[in-house]
C-alpha cells in the first residue's frame, strides 16, 4: 500500500512540473528514481500488464491530481514570484549536468569531437526554436470554441510529439506544446475543468474541454508508448550518444527558461534576488544528490 502512495505522490510532482515549460518530466522522474520503472512498465506492458498497471494507475492519478490541484498555484508563483520559482527549476536542471557529463564518459577527460557536436546541436536547435516560436495574442477560449476537426488532429500530433519528448530526460513536453502553439489552450482547458465541476450542467464547456484534452491525451499515450520502446533500444546500444544529446538539451533548456518564463518584475529587491539564489541552490542540491543515486 505504501508503495502505491509513493507512486501517487510521484505522479503529483510530475503533474506540477509538467505545467512549467522547460522543466522536463523525464528529468524529474530521474531525480525521484522511477524513470527506469516507468519505461519498463510502458515498454513491457503487454508482457506484464498487471504489474505495469499497479505502477501506472496511481502514477497517472497523481499526475492528473498534480495538474488539477497545483496548476493555479504554479501560475501564481510564475506571475508574482517568477525569478525565485524559475531559479529553483533551473537549479534542478543544473544539478543534473555534472551527472550527465559523467555518463558521457569522455576519454582522457576530454570530449571527443562527435560528442561536442552532439551537445552543441540540441543547444543551437532550442535557441533557434525559441526565437522562431513567437507569441500569440489570440484568446485561448475563443480558439477552443472555433476549433474544427483538422485542428483536433493537429493537437493529437502535438500531444504525441510532446509525450515522446517527456520520456527523454532533459526535454520538456510543455515546451513542445508551447512551440506547437497549443500550450495556452491546454492550460485554459485544465483550468476549465474546475469550472465544469462547479456547474456540471454546462455541456458546452465540457465539449470544449474534450476537444482539446481528448486528442491531446490520446496523442500522448501513443507518443509515450512508441518513444519508450525506441529509447530502451537506443540506450542499450548508443548510451554515450544519447547522454551527449541529453546534455545539450539540458543546457538548452536553461536558456529556454530565461527567454520564455522569467518576468523580471518591477521593484525587484535584494531580498527577492537572495531568495532566488537560495531556491537555485536548493533545486541544484536536490537534483544532484538525488540524481547521483539514480544515474
Amino acid at each position: 500500500m505504501f508503495k502505491h502512495i509513493r507512486y501517487f505522490l510521484n505522479g503529483i510532482v510530475i503533474g506540477v512540473t509538467s505545467t512549467v515549460p522547460a522543466v522536463s518530466a523525464g528529468t524529474i522522474a530521474v531525480i525521484l528514481g522511477f524513470y527506469d520503472q516507468f519505461t519498463d512498465s510502458v515498454s513491457h506492458f503487454t508482457k506484464q500488464p498487471k504489474k505495469s498497471l499497479k505502477f501506472l494507475i496511481p502514477l497517472g492519478l497523481g499526475l492528473v491530481t498534480g495538474v488539477m490541484a497545483f496548476s493555479a498555484l504554479i501560475k501564481t508563483l510564475l506571475a508574482q514570484y517568477s525569478l525565485p520559482t524559475m531559479l529553483f527549476f533551473i537549479g534542478l536542471i543544473v544539478g543534473l549536468i555534472p551527472l550527465i557529463c559523467a555518463k558521457v564518459k569522455p576519454e582522457k577527460g576530454t570530449f571527443r569531437p562527435y560528442q561536442i557536436v552532439l551537445v552543441l546541436v540540441p543547444i543551437a536547435a532550442l535557441i533557434a526554436v525559441s526565437h522562431l516560436q513567437g507569441t500569440s495574442a489570440a484568446d485561448p477560449a475563443q480558439m477552443i470554441a472555433d476549433m474544427d476537426l483538422p485542428y483536433m488532429m493537429f493537437i493529437f500530433v502535438a500531444g504525441m510529439v510532446g509525450a515522446a519528448a517527456m520520456v527523454i530526460p532533459g526535454v520538456s513536453g510543455s515546451v513542445i506544446l508551447l512551440l506547437f502553439g497549443i500550450y495556452p489552450m491546454v492550460i485554459c482547458s485544465v483550468d476549465s475543468i474546475r469550472q465544469y465541476l462547479l456547474d456540471m450542467s454546462n455541456l458546452s464547456l465540457l465539449m470544449d474541454i474534450c476537444k482539446v484534452l481528448g486528442p491531446l491525451a490520446l496523442g500522448m499515450a501513443v507518443g509515450a508508448i512508441c518513444m519508450v520502446k525506441l529509447m530502451e533500444r537506443l540506450m542499450k546500444s548508443y548510451a554515450h550518444v544519447i547522454y551527449s544529446v541529453i546534455l545539450g538539451l539540458l543546457i538548452g533548456a536553461i536558456y529556454l527558461v530565461f527567454v520564455t518564463q522569467i518576468d523580471f518584475q518591477d521593484g525587484m529587491s535584494p531580498l527577492l534576488i537572495g531568495i532566488g539564489v537560495a531556491t537555485f541552490l536548493v533545486g541544484g542540491s536536490l537534483s544532484f544528490f538525488a540524481g547521483r543515486k539514480r544515474l
